[in-house]
């Protein structure tokens, strides 16, 4: 099976299809907007992706600067962007830890199932990489502004569950101070056929073999949102 790190190398296009079905009730940005105000704010969008959340909150706030690591995703979310109409935005390559951004100039970070990879991907040196990240958080952010993330409690579950990969990931949030909740970003496919194709691809046979007994349409999964001000 392709490893998640080796689709988001090369599989832009497909990821793509993938998360544009995520969160069909519209909770993400329901949830942000509880948590702090969007308009006229300079958002950073970490691990951007094919741009979930960047080209979700550009036509709301200032403006948006989108990251990733991987030129492939990053091909796919200035793509949407070009096609939006909308001129606020911004993307470039870059590691979590090392931004190309002035001191204390974005007034939010976002970062979706992300910046966990900082720990799943340094097993031996992951607090070391996470403090790193929430120092360079503390840098680029104005005070008093909010970093808030959103990571996953269980894809085809209809409860959260701590997954085995993220054990050190969510006791440190708790330990550095975030606040969290969490919520429902369920997905909605056109077809049953789709539904198995995309989630098999990107989450696994064990996924995919359950879509099919559950006749599941609509994939429940549970997202965990941390929140911390600077």
């Amino acid at each position: 099976m392709t490893t998640q790190e080796e689709i988001y190398k090369t599989e832009g296009d497909k990821y793509e299809a993938l998360i544009a079905r995520e969160d069909h009730l519209g909770n993400i940005l329901k949830t942000l907007r509880e948590i702090t105000p969007l308009e006229n704010r300079l958002v950073l969008d970490l691990g951007a992706g094919t741009g979930r959340l960047a080209c979700m909150l550009a036509p709301y706030v200032g403006n948006v600067h989108a990251f990733d690591i991987s030129e492939e995703m990053l091909r796919v979310c200035k793509q949407k962007f070009g096609k939006s109409g909308l001129s606020n935005w911004q993307v470039d390559i870059a590691d979590h830890r090392k931004l190309p951004v002035p001191d204390q100039s974005a007034d939010l970070v976002v970062s979706g199932w992300s910046v966990s990879y900082l720990a799943v991907w340094n097993p031996d040196t992951w607090r070391e990489a996470m403090e790193a990240w929430l120092a360079e958080m503390r840098r680029v952010l104005k005070p008093g502004s909010y970093i808030v993330l959103f990571e996953s409690l269980g894809t085809g579950n209809e409860r959260p569950i701590k997954l085995d990969h993220l054990q050190n990931f969510y006791p440190w949030l708790d330990e550095v101070g975030f606040q969290n909740k969490w919520i429902r970003t369920d997905y909605k496919f056109e077809s049953l056929g789709e539904a198995e194709e995309l989630s098999r691809f990107f989450f696994g046979d064990e996924l995919g073999n359950k879509v099919l007994q559950n006749n599941w349409m609509i994939l429940p999964e549970c997202t965990g949102v941390w929140w911390l001000k600077i």
